[in-house]
């Protein structure tokens, strides 16, 4: 699933706009990419379509820096400009949708550095 498809479904599950959605994913994916290890942000990248890949922190060769979840979409709500409750919606339905349609064994590696609530996202209703 490329980025402009992965927006159409973000942007449906969520009740968002496309670009909304669009913004969302890029910074969830460059956000996410902060708190991962080097090789997990590697291995997801190798998982993910190229144009979302490309969102990814491209040199990261430190260990995991994980931030509690109301700090993560506090922060992608400054950069997007969406309230927390549009946030949090959106990165249910980024990481869902990713969990769906890419290997989603990478991904559940990648966030199991990170505190449960962020998996948890992907296991619970919108």
């Amino acid at each position: 699933m490329d980025e402009r498809a992965l927006a159409a479904v973000v942007a449906d599950q969520a009740g968002l706009a496309k670009e909304e959605a669009a913004d969302l994913i890029r910074g969830t994916l460059e956000e996410l990419g902060k708190q991962l290890s080097g090789g997990d942000v590697r291995e997801l990248a190798i998982n993910l379509p190229e144009d979302l890949a490309g969102n990814l922190p491209r040199r990261h060769d430190g260990g995991a820096h994980p931030v509690p979840l109301d700090d993560f979409v506090r922060e992608l709500g400054r950069r997007t400009g969406l309230k927390e409750e549009e946030v949090t919606r959106g990165v249910r339905a980024v990481l869902t949708t990713l969990s769906q349609t890419t290997d989603g064994a990478h991904l559940r590696h990648a966030l199991s550095q990170l505190p449960a609530e962020y998996r948890e996202l992907t296991t619970t209703a919108a």
